[in-house]
């Protein structure tokens, strides 16, 4: 595979950006074949830099929710982008998007709109601490919850003050919650949890209902606040809100990544329990109130509650989690497939440092699929049965040429320096 130009890019960039790239984007962590910087997309496919095209099942790392550049979705943009975008106050579409969402997620009475998953999560535990008056909050141990001093999981430049009043439970761990909750005393001010535990690196797990429904009744008894982050599964596991079926709601939530299809906007969403904390916080940005990403997102959710695109997405992604076991086992491999289905995880058994799962990986990118070695995936709607049959056979493919490698594999050498040699 031509990689001239992605070469090329990445010498520039080191000159002007520290490390050529940072972040969660970076490749740093991923195999050498895999692409930088990309050209374009469209539907379910994406272009590197050289042009080499991908069916992608990381959708931006989860924004692409109906397929990139939605002709619907930038039908819309395009119509506000014409009358103004960043303008001296909101457009009328500010309400009209916090009504709309409002009206979709059962525990939301009022909306405070952002750019990213990070300004939401950050504004969910300044209003539950306002709310409160309470300095202490709970977080499952290995969540991402962002990439401020509170909770980014690489600690450079964090001091303890950042963290002084963070304490920690394992998630699904009902007798950890307790614990913490009995700890944090009379300053619980909120417990913070994912729809389901989606960290790096490891197996994914949905949520047990005992655990979501004491989380509830831990804040109701200590009055504290229920925040669910829904940044990266909202409208992905459900139309409204993720614990809504194990009959839990919280007070906030979180939101970002895919309700507006890849246009920047991110929200906060809150009963009225929260509605004082809310007006005390101070939070805002140059860019927030931008029209445009507002206007893509009320034709989001519209799309979002028309269409079968859950269904849709459900079906092909257990069409790929059982297709892909099954060329797996001919090829003399167990895969360690969790997680919803339309937010897989694939690892693989017998792999503790990475290198088979890490070279199945290059073999994919080599038929045009982007999957990603220790990162959650998403599908989106603009995939079809053909997208997944071309997957598989390139998985079938992948698999063999994977076991012909196999002796002479090695663990890719920044993980060597993050975890050690196994």
């Amino acid at each position: 595979m031509n990689r001239s130009a992605d070469e090329a890019l990445r010498a520039r960039a080191l000159k002007v950006i520290p490390n050529g790239m940072y972040g969660h984007e970076s490749t740093r962590l991923l195999p050498a074949l895999y692409p930088q910087f990309f050209s374009k997309a469209e539907g379910a496919y994406i272009w590197d830099a050289d042009g080499n095209r991908y069916l992608d099942f990381m959708c931006a790392y989860g924004p692409s929710l109906l397929g990139y550049r939605d002709e619907r979705v930038e039908a819309a943009a395009r119509a506000q982008a014409a009358l103004g975008d960043t303008l001296t106050g909101p457009s009328p579409l500010l309400v009209d998007l916090a009504e709309t969402l409002v009206e979709m997620v059962d525990h939301a009475d009022w909306a405070i709109f952002c750019k990213n998953g990070t300004d939401a999560t950050t504004m969910a535990m300044s209003v539950a601490r306002a709310q409160t008056g309470r300095k202490v909050v709970l977080l499952a141990a290995g969540a991402y919850h962002g990439a401020v001093p509170w909770c980014t999981p690489i600690p450079a430049g964090v001091v303890p003050e950042d963290r002084a009043h963070l304490r920690y439970y394992t998630y699904n761990d009902v007798e950890s919650l307790e614990k913490a909750v009995t700890e944090a005393g009379d300053d619980l001010a909120a417990i913070f949890a994912s729809p389901f535990k989606h960290d790096a690196f490891i197996d994914q797990e949905l949520p047990d209902p005992a655990y979501a429904r004491r989380a509830r009744e831990l804040c109701d008894a200590a009055g504290a606040k229920l925040i669910v982050d829904e940044v990266r599964a909202g409208f992905r596991l459900a139309r409204g809100s993720s614990w809504t079926s194990l009959g839990v709601q919280p007070d906030l939530s979180a939101w970002g990544k895919c309700f507006a299809n890849g246009h920047p906007i991110s929200v906060l969403l809150g009963n009225d329990s929260c509605r004082d904390g809310a007006g005390q916080i101070y939070a805002t940005g140059s860019f927030w109130l931008s029209a445009v990403p507002m206007a893509a997102a009320i034709e989001t959710l519209r799309i979002i509650r028309e269409t079968d695109y859950l269904e849709h997405t459900v079906r092909l992604g257990n069409r790929w989690r059982d297709g892909l076991d099954a060329a797996a086992a001919r090829h003399g491999y167990t895969l360690r497939q969790s997680g919803p289905v339309q937010m897989p995880q694939i690892l693989f058994a017998e792999d503790p440092d990475f290198r088979t799962g890490y070279a199945w990986g290059e073999e994919m990118l080599k038929r045009g699929v982007y999957v990603h070695p220790w990162h959650n995936m998403f599908l989106c709607a603009a995939m079809t049965d053909a997208d997944i049959d071309f997957a598989l056979e390139a998985a079938e493919a992948a698999f063999a040429a994977l076991k012909a490698r196999q002796p002479s594999l090695e663990p890719h050498p920044v993980l060597v320096a993050m975890f050690g040699a196994h």
